[in-house]
This record gives C-alpha cells, sequence and structure tokens, in this order.
C-alpha cells in the first residue's frame, strides 16, 4: 500500500465523519423545532402588528417610505405573497410556521417572524 492510497482512506473517513455529524446536527434542530403561535411583524425594527397564526388573514403591511408587502396567514403559514420592492427576495420565500423562521425584506425594512407567543420566550442572551 503506497502513502497517497493512505491518505485516501483518511480522507474519505474523515468526510464522512463531518457528514454524519451534520446530518445529526440538521436532524436534531429540525425536530427539536416547534410550530409557531403567533406572527410578528416589524417595521424598522420596531414592532408594527401581531396576528395569530392560527386564524386566516390578509393584511398589508406599510413599509418604510411608503412601501407595502402583502401578508397572507393561511392554514396555520405565513407568506408575504406581493411586495413593493424591486427584488422580490420576500415574495419568492418560501412559507413559514416553526418558531424562529423568519421572511425579511431589506428594501421595505420588514420582517415577518414567526414566535412561540410566550411572553417568557428568550432569545439570546440574557443577564
Amino acid at each position: 500500500m503506497d502513502k497517497n492510497t493512505y491518505v485516501k482512506k483518511k480522507d474519505i473517513i474523515l468526510l464522512g465523519v463531518i457528514l454524519v455529524l451534520a446530518l445529526v446536527g440538521f436532524l436534531a434542530f429540525r425536530f427539536t423545532q416547534k410550530d409557531g403561535k403567533m406572527v410578528v411583524v416589524t417595521v424598522d425594527g420596531a414592532v408594527y402588528k401581531e396576528y395569530p397564526l392560527n386564524k386566516d388573514i390578509s393584511a398589508t403591511i406599510h413599509g418604510v417610505n411608503g412601501s407595502t408587502n402583502l401578508l397572507v396567514i393561511k392554514d396555520g403559514y405565513a407568506d408575504v405573497t406581493e411586495a413593493s420592492c424591486p427584488d422580490k427576495i420576500c415574495v419568492k420565500s418560501r412559507k413559514i410556521n416553526k418558531t424562529g423562521e423568519s421572511i425579511i425584506c431589506l428594501p421595505n425594512k420588514v420582517v415577518v417572524k414567526i414566535t412561540g407567543g410566550d411572553d417568557g420566550e428568550v432569545d439570546g442572551s440574557t443577564n
């Protein structure tokens, strides 16, 4: 067995271990995410409005400089279906319903985020 073959076997083993760890981490994250209860909309960093995720609604969000986004909550999912921004990345985003997920429209400074609805929810670190 030459030196190059030995190095390739170690590389393959290392790659396999990294892939398994990444898969375990992804699955742990995915299965520990909870279904959200509230949709919190912020505009330019300030809370604009909160909506329950279990009620179907359609609401126009007024962003900065007269911009608008259309938020649709249906069947327990929140989705931005229309926006006045030029790139429409927020419209192309998938529907969300898990705690911590968000849809962001940077040009309009609008953030749609799913929360658990608990007042005691910790986001980040506290003293």
